[in-house]
């Protein structure tokens, strides 16, 4: 029997907890597997409602943000808000799967260097104009060359040509094969807007999304309406009220009191307590979050590999599990492709914490010991005490951290990309290729330990565009293994996706595990009941 049957066998049976269900599912890497009523404790089944003002407080609000990801680092809040109001032309579904949003189709050449989308008909924005392919072709040549500010420029630089076939047609052509272009246009970068529209029209959020807007104050505060004109099944709120609530404490607070309806990223540590309070649910799923500490390679000291390897065998992966995630996830090691993903390399071995290899590495660096500022906030719940965590148990490698603790607004314009090394996570991203190129690609703007390698390179491009999947998956297990070895980022562990709502609202069958709050896009999916 294979083991994730053996863990329903014992669920059904009542020998396991709906908990240790989802942690040993997760832990084998099969938590794409977990059907969404056991993720959401007490589910109720039921029709779409529509109905009601949804109010919600999520993390990563920053003063600086905009309502077009292009422009922005793009954290919870942010993009949850810019999806409200815009659509870019595919979607990621609950399950993972591709899907159209604005595209109601697409065709590939046999080499997946050229792609034809056909755009959907009747589509309007918010102030009447009819949606057709200029609109497509403006909003994705903003992300195209060399004075482009997008953070998606790097996973549109192969794009040599995008025209317009007539008003529902688009054509795109690639320097080369990508066997993953639907997925890149999902990402959070490129949502769709008005043609001729720039910065200033940008701030208005004038889409063609499920809500319209009322009032956006950066960073704090967005508050949408039903869009009736909408040209898919939904939404179902009639108003949302966004907040960005960056401090833990504070989000707990507003789900306890009910202040809001819906919070991602709770305290770990109190999650328990929160399980037990009458009206809320737990939604738990295994994905592809990951929490880091980026060293930038580029500079001293860490342009020394050996010093990169010594801060890796400092860190104590399984006591972080245990004590930061209170198991809430399982082990990383040191590149960001998660075990749900089709192409992970499950036979790199996993790195340990081994302090006496720390001090190897620090010797053959020419060091008895090292000292170095690492840069923390709680971006994620927990990112202070994995700092610390990080802080006592590189002592005995002979490294000495001194912990500089960082406020949370501006963290990402100030700190993070900027200084040696900092805590840093990533929400992770459907597809290997869109994490690597964003992650790792010398052309990104997200490139957060300023990784510039020619072999990683040459496999990125190729896998890219290989369409033989035994071929790509020796590819991207090479990748693994260069950034593991070579590259500046420190990967701990992974964590589960938890969103902590009330037990008011109906969720469709799969939520999604690739951000937090259903993709981000639970403002669009979710109802009350």
């Amino acid at each position: 029997m294979h083991k994730f049957e053996v863990l329903q066998q014992q669920l059904s049976e009542g020998r396991l907890s709906r908990r240790n269900f989802i942690k040993q599912a997760t832990a084998l890497g099969l938590a794409s597997a977990i059907p969404a009523a056991i993720l959401i404790e007490d589910a109720k089944a039921g029709a779409p409602k529509v109905g009601g003002r949804l109010r919600q407080g999520l993390s990563g609000g920053n003063t600086a943000d905009t309502l077009f990801g292009v422009l922005g680092h793009g954290d919870c809040h942010q993009v949850n808000v810019q999806w409200q109001l815009l659509n870019n032309l595919t979607e990621v579904t609950g399950s993972g799967e591709i899907a159209g949003d604005l595209a109601e189709s697409w065709e590939a050449s046999p080499d997946a260097a050229t792609w034809t989308f056909k755009l959907r008909k009747g589509v309007e924005f918010h102030d009447g104009k009819s949606f057709d392919s200029a609109d497509v072709v403006h909003s994705l040549n903003v992300h195209r060359g060399e004075n482009s500010r997008s953070v998606g420029k790097a996973l549109v630089q192969d794009i040599v040509d995008i025209k317009a076939d007539g008003k529902h047609t688009v054509v795109f052509t690639l320097a080369s094969g990508n066997a993953d272009f639907p997925f890149t246009l999902s990402a959070n970068p490129f949502p769709i807007a008005p043609a001729g529209s720039m910065d200033e029209e940008w701030m208005k959020g004038i889409g063609t999304g499920p809500y319209t807007l009322v009032d956006w104050e950066p960073g704090v505060r967005a508050f949408t309406r039903r869009n009736p004109n909408y040209h898919k099944d939904g939404p179902y709120f009639d108003e949302v009220e966004s907040l960005a609530i960056t401090d833990i404490v504070a989000r707990m607070n507003a789900i306890r009191t009910g202040s809001v309806d819906v919070v991602d990223k709770p305290d770990l540590k109190t999650l328990a307590l929160l399980e037990k309070i009458e009206g809320l649910n737990i939604q738990e799923i295994g994905g592809n979050v990951h929490y880091t500490f980026p060293m930038l390679v580029d500079q001293p000291p860490f342009d020394n590999n050996d010093i990169r390897l010594a801060m890796k065998y400092c860190v104590d992966r399984e006591t972080m599990l245990q004590t930061v995630l209170n198991g809430h996830g399982y082990l990383g090691n040191d590149h960001p492709i998660s075990k749900t993903q089709r192409y992970y390399n499950a036979e790199l071995p996993q790195r340990q914490y081994d302090p006496e290899k720390a001090r190897y590495h620090l010797k053959q660096a020419g060091l008895e010991r090292f000292d170095i500022d690492l840069h923390a906030t709680d971006i994620y719940a927990g990112g202070l005490d994995a700092a610390v965590l990080f802080q006592e148990r590189a002592a005995a490698g002979g490294i000495n951290i001194n912990i500089k603790r960082e406020p949370t607004d501006g963290y990402f314009i100030n700190i993070w990309n900027k200084v040696p090394i900092c805590v840093s996570f990533w929400s992770g991203r459907p597809t290997e290729d869109l994490m690597l190129t964003l992650a790792f690609s010398k052309d990104s703007s997200w490139n957060e330990t300023h990784w510039n390698h020619d072999k990683f390179e040459q496999l990125l491009i190729a896998a890219r565009a290989e369409l033989d999947e035994s071929n790509r998956k020796t590819m991207y297990g090479e990748i693994q293994q260069i950034i593991r070895d070579e590259g500046g980022m420190i990967a701990p562990v992974f964590a589960n996706v938890i969103n902590v709502v009330s037990d008011k609202i109906g969720t469709p069958e799969h939520i999604s595990s690739i951000f937090s709050v259903d993709g981000y896009r639970n403002t669009e999916r979710w109802w009350f009941i």
